[in-house]
């Protein structure tokens, strides 16, 4: 396949992303298509990030999760390609020109992605023997979502991410019914990209941010299970979880540490939430 700008669009999700975000947009092509979901509505980003930048419409909205705020740009785009980004990713020079080269070698995909460049911290996942274009094209079960391009046309039925996950596992929701269809997922190993991780939003909530996670965590883990392998093989899965959180709680309530007493009853609560079949509804205060 022939990849070109004028065929592509970068979609990137922004919530008070703003001390990463212009590194991100600066380290992508300067022609490229790029929608921004900017889902702490701030206004004074969108028209700043409008006047600077070239081809870029940045959309305000409430905070939908990852993966319902990548399905608003992936609609939204006119591109067959879509390249769904964290703000806190950033291209090498020749990431996308090798990216370009090697996907001429590939027939079919429906995912593929760069490589991450710290190879300690791969961003993709092999659970068995899968068919390589050759040694820069690796077929992979999964990719992680900071770092996705999506062949729209493989999706006939416009189901891309699963809205009812806020945060974590949309990614290898998507990897899994990708396979699931025998379609092709790759990383180009010869072109890199940088992620900071954990880097896209302020620091000024992080006990909140960790709050928000392990609930979420939790709570998608059993989701994501249930959905593919059925209620009993998703309660097997957390159990352990779900008991050593409560474990945890106590122990941290005993010694009055506060905040690790809250993340592990977040942790056990975001589990809870999911196996009686709750929506993933908890969120941050403003």
């Amino acid at each position: 396949m022939n990849l070109n700008l004028e065929n592509i669009t970068f979609i990137i999700v922004s919530f008070k992303s703003e001390k990463v975000i212009y590194d991100c947009i600066d380290s992508l092509p300067k022609k490229s298509n790029k929608i921004i979901i900017e889902n702490s509505k701030n206004i004074n980003l969108k028209n700043d990030l409008e006047s600077k930048y070239e081809n870029i419409e940045v959309l305000l909205s409430e905070n939908l999760g990852m993966g319902t705020s990548n399905n608003i740009g992936i609609k939204k785009a006119n591109t067959q390609f879509v390249y769904i980004l964290n703000p806190d990713v950033k291209f090498k020079e020749d990431t996308f020109e090798k990216m370009k080269i090697s996907s001429e070698k590939i027939k079919d995909f429906t995912i593929l992605s760069p490589m991450h460049s710290k190879k300690n911290f791969p961003n993709y996942k092999i659970y068995n023997n899968l068919l390589n274009v050759n040694e820069n094209i690796i077929g992979v079960n999964t990719i992680d979502g900071f770092s996705m391009l999506i062949n729209k046309k493989k999706f006939k039925d416009q189901n891309f991410f699963d809205e009812n996950i806020f945060l974590y596992l949309e990614n290898d929701d998507l990897c899994l019914r990708t396979k699931k269809r025998n379609e092709n997922i790759y990383i180009i190993k010869n072109s890199l990209i940088d992620h900071l991780g954990a880097a896209s939003t302020e620091t000024a909530k992080i006990n909140d941010i960790e709050y928000l996670r392990n609930w979420h965590w939790m709570w998608s883990k059993f989701y994501f299970n249930k959905k593919h392998y059925g209620f009993f093989k998703a309660f097997l899965k957390i159990l352990s979880n779900i008991i050593s959180a409560k474990i945890k709680y106590f122990f941290y309530l005993i010694i009055f540490n506060k905040h690790k007493k809250k993340v592990y009853k977040m942790r056990f609560l975001g589990g809870l939430n999911s196996i009686l079949g709750k929506n993933s509804f908890f969120r941050l205060e403003d």
